[in-house]
């Protein structure tokens, strides 16, 4: 996984950021926003966008439960909202189910919606995150106790490539689903939504250590991917706009 919450504050203190959480029912985002931007009336805000889109696609699943269910790309209804439709689409690039996408999709949405396309702005989402910055950025990676690579390595995001999905998918840390054994199978693409799907497809191809290298190269011909970085027990592998430095 991505470093989260209190770990990722921890560990990279970033002055200029004022961090807060936001939640609602199963969704427990942290976000950060520079500090002449915050006012106390931001956490509320952010905490009513949130619950809208919750709201939406918890309606929108029990109109269309295959929807909330599939495991492979499916269409959405007419009716869907447009975040489920931006999930599906997602999805059917990676191969996989329209949730896969979901934790991407409303850290993009709550952060357009709370300071709008153009300012500074990173919100973590279950180890998903969706970052605009000004400056350079360093997320850690954690890829549990028992990785070699474990809180040793970190992906600088230089400001160019913002704003930017960085999310994972790990099959040993974290209760997300994964039908494969990757420890973290890291995606940075141009839209968190398509990030977090991928990831989640990367992370289903590594059925053992040696693949990482085959999700690395699948990661590679999704359109909108800058970059994947695959571990797995001992094995690395990194593709693209991929900067590693150490801890």
């Amino acid at each position: 996984m991505l470093y989260t919450k209190r770990s990722y504050r921890q560990r990279f203190s970033q002055r200029d950021m004022v961090h807060f959480q936001a939640a609602y029912k199963d969704t427990d985002v942290d976000i950060g926003i520079p500090r002449q931007d915050f006012k106390p009336t931001v956490i509320a805000a952010a905490k009513k966008i949130i619950e809208n889109y919750h709201r939406q696609l918890s309606a929108y699943i029990k109109t269309d439960p295959q929807f909330g269910r599939s495991l492979s790309p499916c269409s959405p209804l007419a009716v869907a909202p447009e975040i489920a439709h931006r999930m599906a689409e997602a999805a059917r690039l990676a191969g996989v189910g329209p949730m896969a996408a979901v934790a991407g999709a409303i850290a993009q949405y709550t952060a357009i919606d709370l300071v709008g396309a153009d300012k500074e702005i990173i919100i973590e989402n279950g180890g998903d995150i969706y970052l605009h910055s000004f400056q350079p950025r360093i997320i850690g990676l954690n890829t549990g106790e028992s990785s070699v690579f474990n809180n040793r390595l970190g992906l600088k995001i230089n400001q160019q490539l913002c704003p930017v999905g960085i999310c994972t998918s790990s099959g040993t840390v974290g209760p997300a689903l994964s039908f494969g054994c990757a420890d973290a199978a890291v995606i940075i693409a141009r839209s968190a939504i398509v990030a977090d799907a991928v990831a989640t497809a990367a992370g289903n191809i590594v059925r053992q250590a040696e693949d990482v290298k085959k999700a690395a190269q699948f990661a590679a011909t999704i359109p909108g991917v800058l970059g994947a970085v695959i571990i797995a027990a001992d094995k690395i592998a990194a593709w693209g706009k991929v900067e590693l430095v150490p801890l």
